[in-house]
């Protein structure tokens, strides 16, 4: 809502929640009064060119269809769905509706992310060797919310979405995932029932690796010394590492040596309300961009075609922590029916 009130493209039509608790207080905290607890008013109304879609992970895929089917454009926040078992329908749905649907992956649109793949695309890395991120943050809290304690959290798609989305970015054709996880004391506790300390390491097709890492149940390192998240890029002319919530990026670049970059001006931008456990700048930056794409017609990425890719790299983390050994997102795609998907990475 504070994007869309806040932006020169958009215009916030109607929000819908079905907690009306939630709608009055964000009524009264934005003076924004258009709200319905019935999603089927948005799908309905001809003046809503977009829908965003925020609801529960499980529940991604029904909506995303839904609106795609009513002739809108989709925004969803990560994780896009959390199975491939009905990947192909929202696949379908996309391109029958001819509607984008882009994924919320708001990790790459931090500033210091934003710097990092410029100077990606600058070539100041030149040819990538390895890509490192992860994503570690101490969740027991969440963890203890009722709903979390009954059904669990399935943390390969609900956390480590971010680094994986973020070396996917850079390594799009990874290959084959080995990877390795377990329940921390306190998951067993609370009654997770998915991994919640998790390590994988991919292979590109080239032969290119990666690495991507999520500790959920346990206390988190100083800031200082560790960020929430960060991606690391080592390439044979330099290497990179940009951080969340830092407003900071670091670089080491032939011709320029080591060099800190730091963004404290963007702060009040990019953490708008008091804490820093939102993403309200990041979202700004993607629901503009994405506006930028409607209005140049071009394709907005993390596409549907990229995202459901994504979920095929956590789908095989997945496995391969149950099997014990490699997994290859290929085969999980082939096996889903979305053999088209293979070419395309």
């Amino acid at each position: 809502m504070s994007a869309a009130l806040s932006s020169d493209y958009w215009n916030l039509i109607r929000v819908c929640d079905l907690d009306t608790q939630i709608l009055r207080k964000r009524a009264a905290e934005f003076e924004f009064d258009a709200c319905t607890t019935r999603f089927e008013e948005l799908l309905d109304d001809k003046n809503i060119d977009v829908i965003a879609i925020y609801t529960p992970d499980s529940l991604h895929i029904d909506h995303c269809v839904a609106a795609m089917r009513a002739g809108k454009h989709v925004i969803c926040t990560k994780p896009l769905i959390t199975s491939l078992d009905r990947a192909s329908e929202l696949l379908s749905a996309a391109e029958s509706s001819g509607k984008h649907l882009f994924v919320g992956q708001s990790s790459r649109f931090f500033e210091p992310m934003i710097h990092q793949r410029q100077d990606f695309e600058s070539g100041k890395h030149g040819e990538l060797l390895s890509v490192q991120s992860h994503y570690n943050h101490d969740h027991r809290d969440f963890m203890n919310k009722p709903w979390a304690r009954s059904g669990g959290v399935n943390w390969i798609f609900g956390g480590l979405s971010h680094p994986v989305d973020l070396v996917r970015y850079y390594l799009p054709d990874i290959d084959e995932v080995m990877a390795y996880g377990l329940i921390s004391p306190a998951g067993r506790e609370l009654g997770q029932r998915q991994a919640d300390t998790i390590h994988a390491i991919m292979k590109t097709r080239s032969g290119k690796i990666a690495r991507v890492t999520g500790c959920y149940g346990s206390p988190h390192p100083c800031e200082e010394g560790q960020s929430l998240i960060s991606c690391v890029l080592q390439g044979q002319r330099g290497a990179s590492e940009s951080c969340y919530q830092d407003l900071r990026y670091f670089t080491h670049f032939e011709g320029e040596g080591q060099a800190v970059h730091r963004y404290p001006e963007d702060h009040k931008y990019y953490f708008r309300f008091a804490a820093r456990d939102h993403h309200a700048g990041e979202f700004q930056n993607y629901i503009d961009y994405f506006a930028r794409c409607l209005r140049q017609g071009t394709i907005p990425k993390p596409d549907v075609r990229e995202g459901i890719i994504t979920v095929a790299v956590m789908c095989a983390i997945e496995q391969s922590i149950a099997l014990g050994k490699p997994v290859r997102p290929a085969q999980l795609l082939v096996q889903a029916g979305l053999s088209s998907l293979v070419d395309s990475q």
